[in-house]
């Protein structure tokens, strides 16, 4: 359990040590306060556990350029609070806005989750990996859309 604590907070310095500065909210995330919270949930034995209302979102068929967005919501139905220490798209054209504030047992919060179809025609599937102090130590949900060409463009692989 300790061991799995120190590779959850060895995980955490990395991606907020090496996350993109202009675009990163985890930088309001105290990591003290992170490491007092998961010493503590591991002496109690006592964790957050995510759940999600989907797992996967599908925008169905849009036009290239289209930004649309789509919200998850998470409960944690564990015993502790859940601190999601980091959320990463797997491309740029993916951007999760996630909440910053400790989410309570039995509480729920919003997961926004925006793609920018730009440059990125054909079928598309991407991830969001959320980085948490749940016992997993990471949750993944995922995006999907049918992305129609510009007038004059052409249809490439998924990205």
């Amino acid at each position: 359990m300790i061991r799995r604590t120190l590779g959850v907070l060895a995980v955490a310095a990395l991606v907020l040590s090496t996350s993109c500065k202009n675009e990163n909210a985890s930088d309001k995330i105290d990591p003290a306060n992170v490491e007092k919270t998961m010493a503590e949930n591991a002496a109690t034995g006592k964790l957050p556990v995510v759940k999600f209302d989907k797992m996967e979102h599908d925008f169905g068929t849009i036009g290239e350029g289209d930004k649309p967005e789509t919200e998850f919501t998470i409960t944690n139905e564990g015993e502790a609070d859940l601190i999601i220490i980091n959320a990463q798209g797997s491309c740029g054209c993916t951007v999760p806005v996630w909440p910053k504030e400790p989410i309570k047992p039995g509480q729920s919060a919003p997961l926004k989750v925006s793609f920018d179809s730009n440059g990125k025609p054909g079928q598309q599937q991407k991830t969001v990996t959320l980085t948490t102090n749940s016992k997993e130590g990471s949750e993944k949900v995922t995006i999907k859309a049918n992305v129609t060409p510009k007038a004059g463009g052409t249809t490439p692989a998924a990205h």
